[in-house]
């Protein structure tokens, strides 16, 4: 939901970020900008540092966007609107070199001729080239396919809620990009199959989810006769309705629609479930990492990748051990407020299973659920002014995950803004099972997702002036996820949770956090098995039994990921305690904010460098 970065739409599944209000970019748009752009330059007479610093970040970053035009539909750019993204052996390789190529062009920059914030700018572009490049050595083991977020879902989920139709030929884009499904799954086959000789399978049971929601895809017309329309065709229809052109226009892209879905998307479809049917049998027993092919190096190298540190996977998990029982601590003070009777134990089963906690599971109860959640950043949006300086101008919705994805989602996410400002930051909440989404929990989830938390981050990085536009979209996750975690805590100094059982919905929320640290690193390093890691949320968390399924089945499908929230949250708080320690009555939090959220995301240990500059800098 990023960087000087080879886009691919895997990795647009991790949550591409993507807002002023501008006149949406074209091909020529862009040609002609940059034709002015050189003029200009020429003009001026020799570059200095700087500005040869500053054009070779423009200059990538666009040929980045260029390389991918899924990222470019996300930022809101239709030059290659009928395309999707290449995945082939070959682009991979071409991929690497140009990072390598990169990386050595970086280092030919004079850094005594640049300014603090262009040093910034290059330490950053240097450690993310890096990071990329330490990837490739397990270019394979990531998981292609898993029930989490994959291309099956891609597909569906991209068209609807990217692919925007303002003409007749983005329409015409759109269905080219469904006849484009078979070419792009034969590459997603091909890469199952590469990971196939190498022993590199998801666990048996992901493959059941993601055949059942590659089938609920292709379910319904025009694909089988039925009473309902399937997703994408329902999709596609509303859009092409909107269009003011003629009938017979209306009519013409619809039949080749139908033609589309029907020739190219079906059969592409039942030839990725049939490979997922053989994989499935191939797959060896057990559910972490340790079990394939050096696994135990691939896991640290995501606990590196996802908390920018060099922390083991023996010492993630003890400091999920220690914070369980912090939190453990205050929700015990939180019962002796609500003055009940029982172990912590007892009250989770309480917070579990009594009915003033849960919408009812209908259409009025999750319509309910979609309202009070609006209405609760509506009135977080009213206090931001007097915490934060910088603010985004994008406007941010809260929008139900569709049906075709909502059994296998998780339970709550955002997804960024177009940076044309056509589409708004949106905060998907799964109501699929409202006794999923407790209501103690409903003032966290939303401060998190939305507002201070992932559109505040994301859509201010993308208004950003001053940085390149790789800054804006690089991806450290410990930073994007730890900033979401703490907003949750922040919300609390704002005056917000009021009733102790929202309170209690907060520390549920970072229990939640800390629990992952415990569960992660018991699968993947300390060889738990899916039940084990199940019961241990069960028996620590007042979270549902199928939340803590889920849960543990997207950690299994994204090894370590969930590690980053609790370490990232856990550095910004020592570092604001650290700062308001050493500039007692100078503290600003509206400054601490804005330098945490000035420069895009950044690892923890430039973000620590960053705060304590600006400690010395309140001081004089």
């Amino acid at each position: 939901m990023k960087s000087t970065r080879i886009f691919s739409a895997s990795l647009v599944m991790l949550a591409l970020a993507g807002c002023s209000e501008q006149k949406q970019a074209t091909t020529t748009d862009v040609n002609t900008e940059a034709a002015s752009g050189i003029a200009a330059i020429q003009e001026q007479g020799p570059q200095t540092e700087s500005q040869k610093l500053a054009s070779y970040f423009a200059e990538e970053f666009e040929n980045d966007l260029k390389r991918s035009p899924t990222s470019q539909s996300y930022l809101g750019y239709k030059w290659d609107y009928d395309k999707w993204d290449t995945i082939t052996e070959q682009r991979i390789e071409e991929n690497i070199q140009i990072l390598k190529d990169r990386l050595d062009k970086l280092q030919t920059f004079d850094k005594s001729q640049l300014t603090a914030q262009e040093k910034l700018s290059l330490e950053v572009a240097k450690v993310d080239l890096q990071r990329k490049l330490a990837n490739d050595e397990f270019r394979h083991h990531t998981y292609i396919m898993h029930q989490f977020r994959a291309y099956h879902t891609l597909v569906p989920s991209f068209l609807i809620n990217i692919h925007s139709v303002s003409s007749i030929s983005d329409a015409e884009a759109y269905i080219s990009r469904l006849n484009g499904v078979p070419k792009m799954f034969d590459e997603v086959i091909e890469q199952m199959k590469i990971r196939q000789e190498l022993g590199v399978f998801p666990p048996k049971w992901a493959y059941d989810q993601m055949i059942q929601a590659s089938s609920n895809v292709v379910s319904g017309n025009p694909f089988t006769e039925s009473s309902q329309d399937s997703s994408i065709w329902q999709d596609f229809k509303a859009k092409v309705e909107k269009l003011d052109i003629s009938n017979s226009e209306k009519s013409g892209l619809v039949a080749n629609a139908r033609d589309a879905l029907q020739n190219a998307v079906m059969p592409a479809y039942e030839k990725i479930i049939e490979e997922l049917k053989v994989q499935r049998e191939l797959s060896p027993e057990g559910d972490g990492v340790w079990r394939l092919p050096d696994g135990d190096k691939w896991y640290q190298n995501r606990l590196e990748w996802f908390t920018t540190t060099d922390l083991t996977a023996d010492e993630v998990h003890n400091i999920g051990l220690e914070n369980v029982e912090r939190i453990h601590n205050a929700m015990r003070a939180i019962m002796q407020q609500v003055k009940f009777e029982g172990t912590l134990n007892e009250f989770f089963d309480f917070m579990r299973n009594d009915k003033q906690f849960y919408y009812p599971n209908t259409d009025e109860g999750r319509e309910q659920y979609m309202l009070d959640a609006k209405a609760l950043i509506d009135i977080m949006e009213e206090k931001i002014p007097q915490y934060f300086g910088l603010k985004p101008e994008a406007r941010m919705i809260v929008k139900r995950v569709e049906a075709f994805r909502e059994k296998s989602a998780g339970k709550a996410f955002y997804q960024s803004p177009s940076k044309d400002g056509s589409r708004p930051g949106i905060y998907y909440a799964n109501l699929y099972n409202m006794q999923d989404m407790p209501t103690y929990q409903m003032e966290a989830l939303a401060y998190h997702e939305g507002i201070p938390g992932h559109h505040m981050q994301r859509a201010i990085a993308q208004e950003l002036d001053g940085i390149p536009e790789f800054q804006k979209y690089v991806s450290f996750t410990a930073y994007t996820e730890g900033w979401g975690l703490y907003t949750e805590e922040l919300a609390k100094d704002m005056g917000f949770y009021q009733d102790p059982y929202s309170d209690f919905g907060r520390l549920a929320m970072e229990l939640w956090r800390a629990c992952r640290l415990v569960v992660d690193t018991g699968i993947h390093a300390k060889q738990w098995s899916r039940e084990k890691a199940i019961n241990y949320l069960i028996a620590n968390t007042p979270n549902p039994e199928n939340d803590s399924v889920k849960a543990i089945e997207r950690y299994i499908a994204m090894p370590g990921q969930a590690t980053a929230y609790m370490i990232g949250k856990l550095k910004i708080m020592e570092l604001r305690q650290a700062a308001m320690d050493e500039l007692g009555d100078k503290f600003d939090i509206r400054g601490f904010h804005d330098e945490i959220l000035k420069d895009g995301p950044v690892p923890l240990n430039i973000l620590e460098n960053k705060i304590k500059s600006w400690v010395e800098s309140q001081k004089s």
